[in-house]
């Protein structure tokens, strides 16, 4: 009788899953921002987009753990899995960076044409 021990077992890649989820969260946080701001009196649109920039937070902390992830496949020499996912969330933490970077520069913007305007 065979059993499984330690070293057979399958690894698991945490740093790929948690890019992955903060990736998500990082996409998800200004469009529930927008609607809130849109279905809530109290929320404002400005407020949403001062939200929306934590984004870039978000982003930026999961192409981390997508990177942390991809060498720890490379130090097990790809025993370790998740590669796909480090790749998703790779993807998507670029698109989170990006969307957040937008959302600061349109409120630096309004707030220069509240200043100067």
């Amino acid at each position: 009788m065979v059993s499984l021990t330690r070293s057979s077992s399958p690894a698991r890649n945490d740093a790929a899953r948690a890019s992955v989820v903060l990736a998500l969260l990082g996409l998800a946080l200004p469009v529930v921002a927008f609607a809130a701001a849109r279905q809530l009196e109290q929320v404002t649109l400005v407020q949403a987009t001062a939200v929306a920039c934590a984004s870039v937070v978000l982003g930026l902390v999961a192409i981390v753990l997508s990177r942390r992830a991809r060498r720890n496949i490379e130090r097990s020499i790809g025993r370790l899995g998740g590669e796909e996912a480090a790749r998703v969330g790779r993807l998507g933490g670029f698109l989170a960076l990006c969307i957040g970077l937008t959302a600061a520069l349109a409120l630096g913007f309004y707030e220069l044409l509240n200043v100067f305007g």
